[in-house]
């Protein structure tokens, strides 16, 4: 009988034993940063602990904001609605039956005013899961900081802004890639100058890994993407040492413990070299920084409370691959969006690996392990050659257009599927040491009323605002679009005059198109 074979989730084969690798002769906070971007990395300072939140209208995500603060969060991170994160205001009739679902519905400058009230935008870092209208949002976000009274060279915080993701995994895209990018650049040029400590694109693996790819697949469309953004800049004239330092990154951490830490010390090297062959040569632009998210697809509707564990060890895995911020999972978020109950939990477990496991007293403590070092270059190996095919296409956007990357994602998911019907992937509480369900009764449910509460909330505004300002404000913008100015600062004056979100994106709807 042949000995039975061991791979990792991408297929990389496991031995039984292994001796050493490639001796690694760079220390942590040294091109290219295998072992950490900071020499001290957790002994200087943790991570930050993010809890991802937002669902139904701005007073009750501030609530919740104003709660994970009090019990310790380091930053908030913003969950949009789905009409919000496709350029709809809530009294669309295709916002129906999704306004404050998945994430809070925002419409205008208004609510976020709400969104944010009682907490000073200049003390805290924000990180803001949007798309196709992240140049939208972040102009709100940039209008009240002013208003606060901060001075916005000094405010921090992300926006996912990863449009190229959606059009590969996720499908929250509104125009066809090229203007797309074109606006990604401009908040790129706009923020280097205007909102310098900024992070204008958080180039996300997160989706494609919940889509169903693998995680040699995650790194490597991840980092393509990456590579695609930074091309797009400098044929725009930007310089890589000025914005480069403002990219960061957005992982999944899944349950195959080394794989993933592998995958996360064969990101930043590979990071490293890519932006030094295009022409980086300032140590910050080479360094990639990235936050965590546990594994959404990982979680289980069957035996929920598995779901801790489940992200416990992820947690662990992402914490030991060097993460500079991390979002734990609710245990019962196969279910609903997260109770507070459920929320807490998650950041406790961050706060127990933080100050109880030791982990966090030496940098890279698996460093020299035989197997670790050997996965990391062989991760490494697999993703360049999806990278390299990527190239030959002439990068990402070609092979997105021509559904190479959707494919490779699809067929992934697909295998993945079968293991678990066949049960040669055991996933406990589903295929094996099943029992009757679990009852839990105390989900999230959000009311269908939210959306009437929006729309009320438009009309008010639509009365007493300036619609004179509004109309000019739109007018310049769709001049602006039609021209190669940047959009930023038309974008910027449209929403201080309390344009709606749905109203920006119908202009740029008209001179773009649909996709």
């Amino acid at each position: 009988m042949e000995d039975k074979k061991f791979v990792t989730s991408s297929g990389i084969e496991i031995k039984a034993t292994y001796t050493l690798a490639e001796p690694m002769a760079e220390k942590p906070g040294q091109f290219p940063y295998t072992r950490g971007i900071q020499k001290d990395m957790y002994r200087g300072r943790l991570w930050t602990m993010r809890q991802y939140a937002g669902f139904s209208t701005a007073e009750e995500s501030n609530k919740r904001y104003h709660y994970l603060l009090q019990q310790g969060t380091m930053g908030l991170s913003v969950a949009f609605d789905l009409p919000t994160q496709i350029g709809y205001d809530s009294d669309h009739e295709m916002a129906e039956g999704e306004v404050g679902k998945v994430g809070v519905a925002i419409d205008s400058l208004k609510d976020i005013e709400t969104l944010f009230d009682g907490i000073e935008l200049e003390k805290i870092t924000t990180s803001m899961t949007i798309n196709a209208t992240a140049s939208i949002l972040l102009a709100m976000y940039i209008a009240l900081a002013k208003k606060q009274g901060a001075d916005i060279k000094q405010i921090s915080g992300t926006i996912q802004n990863d449009i190229l993701k959606e059009y590969a995994a996720r499908g929250t895209y509104i125009y066809p890639p090229k203007s797309s990018m074109r606006i990604i650049t401009d908040i790129f040029e706009y923020c280097s100058k205007e909102v310098p400590k900024w992070n204008t694109i958080s180039i996300s693996g997160y989706h494609i890994r919940e889509a169903g790819s693998t995680a040699v697949q995650e790194l490597a469309f991840t980092l393509a993407n990456g590579k695609a953004y930074l091309n797009a800049a400098l044929e725009k004239g930007l310089d890589i040492n000025i914005f480069a330092k403002r990219l960061s990154f957005f992982f999944n951490c899944h349950n195959n413990f080394f794989e993933e830490i592998a995958k996360f010390r064969a990101a930043r090297r590979m990071w490293a070299n890519i932006t030094k062959t295009l022409g980086a040569t300032d140590e910050k632009a080479q360094m990639l920084r990235f936050h965590t998210q546990t594994g959404g697809s990982t979680l289980t509707a069957q035996q929920p409370m598995n779901n801790i564990v489940r992200v416990t060890n992820q947690a662990m895995a992402a914490v030991l691959g060097g993460t500079q911020s991390l979002h734990t999972n609710g245990f019962d978020e196969a279910l609903s969006l997260p109770t507070e109950a459920a929320a807490k939990i998650a950041l406790r477990t961050q706060q127990v690996i933080a100050f109880e496991s030791g982990v966090t007293e030496t940098v890279d403590p698996l460093a020299g392990s035989f197997f670790v070092e050997n996965l990391t270059n062989e991760i490494e190996a697999a993703a360049q050659l999806y990278i390299d095919k990527i190239d030959a296409m002439g990068g990402s956007v070609n092979a997105i257009e021509n559904g190479y990357i959707q494919n490779e994602i699809a067929d992934a998911a697909y295998a993945y599927q079968v293991e678990v019907e066949e049960a040669t992937r055991v996933i406990v509480g589903v295929n094996k040491f099943t029992q009757q369900k679990e009852g839990i009764t105390d989900t999230l449910r959000i009311d269908e009323s939210i959306r009437t509460i929006q729309t009320d909330k438009i009309n008010k505004l639509k009365k007493e605002r300036n619609n004179e300002d509004v109309a000019i404000a739109l007018a310049n913008l769709k001049k602006g679009a039609e021209s190669t100015e940047n959009l930023m600062p038309l974008i910027l004056t449209a929403v201080e005059a309390y344009a709606t979100l749905g109203e920006i994106a119908d202009v740029l709807r008209g001179v773009f198109g649909e996709y």
